[in-house]
């Protein structure tokens, strides 16, 4: 049995930047991960197309510019394996190595009230102790593997995107994509020209926004190194964290001309996630704003797409409200012969057999079938650890109360016990987020040891008060009630919880920058809503 002050349970972004803002702090800290290598996320998602779609060149920490400009960075949106490379570069610089310990999954952690600490105890049988425990899993982790009748009779191979950690050989395949999400969109385009046959199963068409992924010039990234904390100061001033211009203009008070202008000046030069997030800051929250939007994307799928029937299928009947997904050429990848799609709105599903899925209409024979079918957003990622608090596990509160914390970094019952990227958190670029959520904590952390000094070494304990949850729960749920997101079903925007719509969902529906100005007040307010005990 061993002890260190602190145990980091990731070796992503946010496992990474806490483990150096701990170590900063001169505590002894030990980091770990259950994959074989450094990275998270863009360790488990090697598909091919893998690529960032909601940010560019700020995909990367503040603190480490000097990174920025030896680090490769070939195109404006990193892929999966430029971050890969850059998470092992930022743990090779601030010497990190040394406190990962790899291939080692967390089975369950427990606070013991009488001496304050935290036991957790992993699957190679070690066991370790420390006074915090900082749970940087990530809300994107747990692949979700959908009950789909007779999937499992399918001769063929099945693979997952969110579990893809070598090269499979889809040559001359028949294959099969269900879900049409990011990594849906991506591996469809980026296998169409190797493949016999690619179709993608839709329960429901989406909006795809196309984004400039262009090489990086000499000139642009000379600028971007140069402007560099200008740059960060538009990330903290934008809604989802990213390098773009936004304005909070209302889509309805332009012309129509005006507005059709803007829009297509978005679809040829920038973020598709401008769309959501630009000029016009009501399309989340007004209808009116929405549809017309969905007029604009109709009129784009019809003028790219040009099999009638393909441009039914690919065009949703729902508001733009699920989360933003932007790639080039997604739609002219469907005018490729070996391409298809079914939905299941017009075809309904029937079966998966033992040579493809069958539908309404007739079998799709296949030789694989790839599940794009996303994560267990946020409690996926907790619910596969037994993790005992004061009285109860955070199962059970969680069952209870439904998925809940306070500013998504600490829950009541857990004393010393931190979430990154926990429930409620604000959904974009998540760097920006994690680098907010983990100085706060670092914080606290280091406001405690300065305590448990003047308290003769006596651990001091950091809680979420009950009063500061449940407000803060409450103006999620405010929040979330005025947001369109709830209106269109979706895995990342839709309730949770036994308590249906009275529950505000998981993520923070009111953007990244007013997430982290209530954060910055919290931490100018002495750590607001967090009780400090001994």
């Amino acid at each position: 049995m061993s002890f260190v002050d602190a145990i980091v349970i990731g070796a992503g972004f946010g496992g990474l930047y806490n483990l150096l803002k701990l170590k900063e702090l001169g505590l002894s800290v030990r980091g770990f991960d259950k994959a074989p290598e450094i990275g998270g996320t863009w360790y488990w998602s090697q598909y091919p197309g893998a690529t960032s779609d909601s940010a560019s060149e700020i995909y990367r920490f503040r603190f480490n510019k000097d990174l920025l400009q030896t680090d490769e960075w070939p195109n404006h949106y990193v892929s999966q394996q430029g971050s890969l490379q850059y998470l092992k570069n930022i743990a090779k610089l601030y010497d990190l190595e040394k406190d990962i310990q790899l291939n080692t999954k967390l089975i369950s952690a427990s606070f013991d009230s009488a001496s304050s600490i935290w036991t957790a105890t992993f699957d190679n049988g070690e066991v370790w102790k420390s006074t915090y425990l900082i749970l940087a899993v990530g809300c994107f982790h747990t692949p979700n593997y959908p009950k789909i009748t007779g999937l499992d009779k399918f001769k063929g191979p099945v693979y997952h995107t969110a579990v893809w950690t070598e090269q499979y050989d889809l040559k001359n395949k028949r294959v099969g994509i269900i879900g049409n999400g990011s990594s849906g969109a991506q591996i469809l385009v980026n296998i169409a020209d190797d493949v016999k046959q690619v179709i993608s199963f839709q329960r429901s068409a989406q909006y795809v926004a196309p984004h400039p992924n262009k090489p990086v010039s000499a000139e642009y990234r000379a600028n971007v190194n140069k402007n560099y904390d200008e740059i960060w100061k538009m990330v903290d001033n934008h809604p989802t964290a990213m390098p773009l211009e936004h304005q909070a203009t209302p889509a309805m008070s332009v012309s129509p001309e005006e507005r059709e202008r803007i829009w297509e000046d978005i679809w040829n030069k920038k973020s598709g996630f401008s769309y959501m997030y630009g000029v016009f800051g009501d399309i989340h929250s007004s209808e009116e704003a929405n549809k017309e939007l969905c007029k604009f994307f109709n009129k784009k799928i019809a003028q790219i797409v040009e099999d009638p029937e393909k441009v039914k299928k690919l065009t949703p009947n729902e508001l733009y409200g699920k989360r933003p997904v932007t790639l080039s050429n997604y739609y002219e990848t469907f005018n490729k012969k070996n391409v298809d799609i079914v939905n299941y709105q017009h075809t309904p599903f029937v079966e998966v057999t033992e040579n493809g899925i069958r539908t309404t209409e007739k079998l799709h024979e296949l030789d694989v079938i790839i599940l794009a079918t996303g994560f267990e957003v946020v409690d996926g990622s907790y619910a596969t650890i037994d993790i005992s608090g004061r009285n109860e596990t955070l199962s059970q509160q969680w069952a209870r109360d439904g998925v809940s914390s306070y500013l998504s970094i600490g829950d009541t019952g857990f004393p010393n016990m931190f979430f990154i990227a926990g429930p409620q958190s604000p959904l974009g670029n998540m760097p920006p987020m994690i680098e907010t959520q983990g100085t706060f904590i670092s914080g606290m952390i280091a406001k405690a040891e300065k305590l448990k000094k003047e308290n003769g070494g006596k651990p001091v304990l950091i809680e979420a008060d009950t009063e500061a949850k449940k407000g803060w729960m409450d103006l999620c749920r405010q929040i979330a009630n005025g947001s369109l997101f709830r209106n269109v079903k979706s895995y990342i925007f839709g309730n949770n919880g036994p308590r249906g719509e009275d529950n505000p969902g998981i993520f923070w529906l009111a953007g990244y920058t007013n997430y982290r100005k209530a954060v910055l007040e919290a931490a100018e307010k002495d750590y607001a809503g967090f009780k400090f005990s001994s």
